[in-house]
């Protein structure tokens, strides 16, 4: 970007050259340097906005479970219709896309931004922890409407169902795994919690 060009969103617009990155070379990949080459701007550009670069790392990943708010909303809404299996696998699949599975590789390998997180109220793995709150929500919901058993131990089957999948995506080069492999993963967490009629 030519210099002296005002950007709308300078945060929005750093954000989304870290997601290309982060998509293109994954976590190793991601330096402020390239931050600022991939979205067109000066090195001081990042560096007026953010503290430092750990500072912009922790806004992106609040911005990525900022993102999870309507997610879950519209998970819980789903709850009743389709069947909960099916509803699981979708919910899955849509979290872990290529940008979520390095941002959670970036948290783990980077304790100056785990440290940030939890400052600032994240618990566990951030972006996980609050992913697996969103499927217990969803579970709950169902568990109203009968579908889900009344003995079912949610905050055991929700990071089980999240930390599963998650070793499907995880350091897959060949690409995500189908539909068929998350729905499988699902239907044995799930196997003992629902009514026959909600497995299918």
């Amino acid at each position: 970007m030519p210099t002296g060009v005002a950007i709308r969103d300078p945060r929005k617009h750093l954000f989304e050259a870290a997601e290309r990155i982060l998509l293109r070379d994954g976590p190793s990949g991601l330096t402020s340097r390239a931050v600022t080459e991939e979205a067109g701007v000066a090195k001081g550009v990042l560096h007026r906005h953010f503290a430092d670069f750990d500072a912009f790392l922790a806004e992106l990943v609040r911005e990525r479970v900022g993102r999870l708010e309507g997610r879950g909303a519209a998970l819980r809404e789903a709850a009743g219709t389709g069947t909960v299996t099916g509803n699981l696998t979708t919910a899955l699949t849509d979290l872990f896309d290529g940008v979520a599975v390095s941002v959670v590789a970036l948290v783990i390998a980077r304790d100056e931004l785990r440290a940030r997180l939890r400052a600032s109220g994240s618990r566990g793995v951030p972006l996980l922890t609050e992913a697996a709150g969103m499927l217990a929500g969803y579970l709950a919901a169902e568990r109203e409407r009968g579908r889900v058993t009344a003995d079912a131990e949610l905050e055991v089957l929700a990071p089980t169902l999240l930390g599963a999948a998650h070793l499907l995506y995880a350091g897959r080069e060949a690409g995500a795994p189908d539909e068929e492999a998350v729905e499988k993963v699902v239907r044995t967490v799930m196997a003992g919690a629902l009514r026959d009629a909600d497995r299918a």
